[in-house]
């Protein structure tokens, strides 16, 4: 038996292999299919099954790709309502792959349609649990992604009950040698407080996991229900996506138009600017958002454009223009790719540096904009009379920032400062705008000693 995990930086998602005599079952997969036919041709086995614990959120998979390549059936609980081919896959469902089992256990929390899969080894014993986004290392699954989409939606309140009880009732029952392979890891937004590692056992969790300590239900949901990570426009979109199945991974790349470098753009459409800081700075379109390409792109892609929402994508190379369309792919975006193009020779816009002296002896004479998340937040602001606009509400909330002082921008280390000050810049005329950029980790380190 071989049990294999791939491992999406960007996105912090785990998807799996499981091959037995020559068969092969995935796990939740990526966008990107490839790499499981890969596996399976480097093993010689044949996919015939791929297994979805429920819609997710945060990727797009490519379950309904594989299916249509290789005819492998699609799993999932019949509370998905799914409109692909499926067949429904929950408690008491198995699958037999010669002489392994894959077992399905019902655990809603999540999401109302969560299920695990329980690994039956060879000598009849469970062996390992594919936990989706129920359990994580150190963690369990955040409840209020599913509010608003999906086919069953549940207030967060509910679903936080509903993890106590498929914790205590499925999985913390579960003999403690039995491995534990989730869908994510550490920097996915599925969850609050996950461990470095990839993977674990029942009995570590027993002991280190803090959602599975002893506590009451009340005790139980309070923790759950707070201080969750902020929820991306697209998450919702991605549910319904995946509900139904989204197109062919390199077809849908491939569609995208690319423009020559002096074609004219469309005036109401957005610009992403995904060249590094220094260059959008000193040439860019006016209007441009620069969102630089880097380990998290997708998801701030997500964080601020609306799923429904049309933009032009601009990267420095043609490399990086496929690199980043693949990116914006994982999450569905792709389809959303008015055009791509490389450095238009009439990018003309430029941005302010800031007088950094001025700035530290004259706080009180800039609006100072915090855009870092509520969490980030908690303990306090680095700059007493900051506005705190989180990234992700920024565009909604441009007219919050008054206008009669010079505006600084800052996050924690600079990339969000990069993006947020190019959109405040686009919306208002009447002051400069400026990004206080990676200067604030020598505000943040005073701000500490104070």
């Amino acid at each position: 038996m071989i049990i294999h995990q791939f491992y999406d930086i960007g996105l912090a998602h785990a998807s799996y292999a499981v091959i037995r005599t020559g068969k092969m079952i995935v796990i939740d997969p990526s966008r990107n299919p490839q790499p499981y036919y890969d596996f399976a041709a480097q093993h010689d086995a044949d996919i015939v099954g791929v297994i979805e614990t429920h819609p997710h959120a945060d990727f797009v998979s490519s379950h309904l790709e594989i299916h249509q390549a290789t005819n492998a059936v699609i799993y999932c609980s019949k509370l998905t309502g799914a409109t692909y081919p499926h067949e429904t896959f929950d408690d008491g469902d198995f699958i037999q792959l010669n002489d392994i089992k894959l077992k399905a256990l019902n655990t809603p929390g999540h999401s109302p349609d969560s299920i695990c899969i329980l690994l039956e080894n060879e000598q009849g014993k469970d062996a390992a649990i594919f936990t989706g986004d129920t359990l994580f290392v150190g963690d369990v699954g955040r409840p209020d992604l599913r509010e608003n989409a999906g086919n069953i939606t549940a207030k967060k309140e509910e679903l936080a009950k509903q993890m106590y009880q498929s914790t205590r009732q499925k999985l913390m029952i579960l003999p403690q040698n039995v491995v534990v392979y989730p869908a994510h890891g550490p920097g996915s937004l599925c969850g609050k407080n996950m461990s470095p590692d990839l993977e674990s056992t029942i009995g570590r969790e027993l002991r280190e996991n803090y959602a599975l300590q002893p506590m009451d239900e009340a005790t139980f949901v309070n923790i759950l229900t707070t201080d969750q990570p902020f929820v991306p426009h697209y998450f919702g979109y991605d549910v319904d996506l995946n509900k139904s199945g989204a197109p062919a991974f390199q077809q849908s790349v491939d569609a995208i138009e690319r423009l020559n470098i002096e074609a004219p753009l469309g005036k109401d459409t957005v610009i992403i600017d995904a060249r590094p800081k220094q260059q959008f700075r000193n040439g860019h379109l006016k209007g441009a958002i620069n969102l630089q390409n880097g380990g998290k792109f997708e998801t701030w892609l997500g964080s601020i454009l609306q799923p429904t929402e049309l933009f032009y994508l601009l990267a420095e190379t043609e490399s990086d223009l496929d690199m980043l369309i693949k990116k914006a792919a994982k999450i569905g975006y792709e389809q959303n790719i008015k055009a791509a193009l490389l450095p238009l020779t009439n990018a003309k816009a430029v941005s302010r540096d800031l007088d950094l002296n001025n700035f530290k002896t004259n706080l009180d004479e800039y609006t100072i904009v915090d855009v870092r998340n509520p969490n980030e937040v908690k303990e306090g602001l680095i700059f007493k009379n900051a506005i705190n606009i989180p990234l992700p509400e920024l565009r909604e909330r441009i007219n919050e920032i008054p206008t009669d002082k010079p505006i600084v921008v800052h996050c924690a280390a600079g990339y969000r400062s990069a993006a947020a000050s190019s959109i405040v810049d686009a919306e208002i005329q009447q002051v400069p705008v400026y990004d206080l950029g990676e200067v604030i980790i020598e505000f943040a380190e005073s701000a500490q000693k104070c």
